[in-house]
C-alpha cells in the first residue's frame, strides 16, 4: 500500500511526545535502575509512585513508575499546543468513536485519556508544571546522562492502519520498511518534533509497547553505561547493541528494566523539520536496515514487548519476517 500524503494541516496540533507510565512490581528496584543506574532525576515520590525527568526537560516528568502486582505499560503521553488544541483533540477522538475520559493527573493541567484504533492507551494535555532548569547542574549528571525522552516504538498488528491514523493527526513518516512481496508496511517511523520519530510502529503481536527511548549526548555515554551495568549487577539486562541503526542513522543500545520493559538509549539521528522531506524506504531483507554494520537483531527484539493496560492483543496481519540473528 502506498504511504499516505503528509497531512500538514491536522485537526489539532501535537507538539511532541511527553511521557510514559510503567507499572512495576518492585518500585525500589525500578528506582535503582532508572535513577541510580540510568541517571533520571526524581521530581516527586510517594509510597507507590515515582515521577522522573531527564536533564534537559523543564516539564515535571517524562516517566511515571507505579507500584503494581504485574508489569504493564500505561498511557503514552503527548503534549498539544494549547487548550484550544486540547478541545479539538477530544472532539476528534469522539468523532472517531474512540473513548474520551477527562482525568485528574498530578502536575498536569486538563488531561484526557483515549485509545488509538488498535487500543494503544494515549493521554493528551497542554500544560504541565514547569521546573527550574538543571541542564547546567553537572553535579547531578550520572549514569548514561539522559537528556530527554525521545520516542516510543509500538508493535502494531497492522502498520498500514497505524500509519494512516497517525498521519491523519499530523505525524509525518521519515523512514519505512516495506515488504516487497505484498507492498505492505512492515515498520514506519513518524514524527512531530523534527527528529526521526516520536512514535514508530513495528509489525507484530499488538498493540504492545516495544520500547521507550532516551536521548543522550554522545555514543561514549552509551559505552560508559555498558561498563556501569556490567559491574553493578545489570549485565543480564543488556539486550542488543551497541550499534548504529541503518534506519535513523542513530547510535543505540537496548536494555531491559527489572520488569523487562525495554529502554533504548539513543543519539545522533538527523533533523526532519522540512515539511516536504521525502521518506526513506528500506527493503525488509536489507541487512543494513537494522544495523548499519550488518548485524541482525536477536529474536527477542521481534517478539518481546510490554502489554498495554486494557488492550486486546492480536496476531499481525502481515506474516513477513526480517533477518533474525541465529
Amino acid at each position: 500500500m502506498p504511504l499516505p500524503k503528509p497531512n500538514l494541516y491536522p485537526p489539532f496540533n501535537i507538539v511532541r511526545l511527553s511521557h510514559v507510565e510503567f507499572c512495576v512490581t518492585d518500585l525500589a528496584r525500578s528506582r535503582a535502575f532508572y535513577v541510580d543506574t540510568l541517571g533520571l532525576q526524581v521530581t516527586d515520590e510517594t509510597a507507590d509512585t515515582i515521577y522522573l525527568r531527564a536533564m534537559e526537560e523543564r516539564g515535571h516528568h517524562c516517566m511515571v513508575l507505579k507500584q503494581a502486582t504485574e508489569p504493564r505499560a500505561g498511557e503514552l503521553g503527548f503534549k498539544v499546543f494549547d487548550e484550544e488544541d486540547l478541545e479539538k483533540a477530544a472532539h476528534f477522538f469522539k468523532g472517531k468513536g474512540l473513548p474520551v475520559e477527562w482525568v485528574e493527573r498530578p502536575f498536569q493541567g486538563r488531561t484526557f485519556r483515549t485509545r488509538d484504533p488498535h487500543g494503544v492507551p494515549l493521554e493528551f494535555y497542554s500544560n504541565m508544571d514547569r521546573l527550574p532548569p538543571i541542564h547546567q547542574k553537572y553535579a547531578l549528571y550520572k549514569g548514561v546522562k539522559p537528556l530527554r525522552i525521545d520516542h516510543f516504538n509500538c508493535f502494531s498488528p497492522n502498520v498500514d492502519e497505524s500509519v494512516a491514523f497517525y498521519n491523519e493527526i499530523g505525524f509525518r513518516v521519515t523512514e519505512y520498511t516495506a515488504d516487497e512481496e505484498t507492498g505492505r508496511l512492515w515498520a514506519a517511523w513518524t514524527h512531530r518534533k523534527g527528529g526521526v520519530h516520536d512514535i514508530a510502529f513495528t509489525n507484530g503481536r499488538g498493540p504492545r509497547l516495544h520500547h521507550t527511548a532516551f536521548w543522550v549526548p554522545t555514543p561514549l555515554n552509551i559505552i560508559d553505561l555498558l561498563d556501569l551495568m556490567a559491574t553493578t549487577g545489570w549485565v543480564k539486562n543488556i539486550e542488543r547493541g551497541p550499534g548504529r541503526h541503518g534506519i535513523s542513522n542513530a547510535f543505540f543500545l537496548y536494555i531491559l528494566d527489572p520488569d523487562d520493559h525495554r529502554i533504548e538509549i539513543y543519539c545522533s539521528d538527523y533533523q526532519t523539520v522540512d515539511p516536504d522531506l521525502e521518506p526513506i524506504k528500506w527493503d525488509l531483507k536489507d541487512p543494513q536496515r537494522q544495523t548499519l554494520w550488518g548485524s541482525p537483531a536477536p529474536r527477542s527484539w521481534f517478539e518481546h514487548g510490554s502489554t498495554f493496560d486494557g488492550a486486546t492483543i492480536r496476531e499481525p496481519d502481515l506474516k513477513a519476517q526480517p533477518i533474525i540473528a541465529p
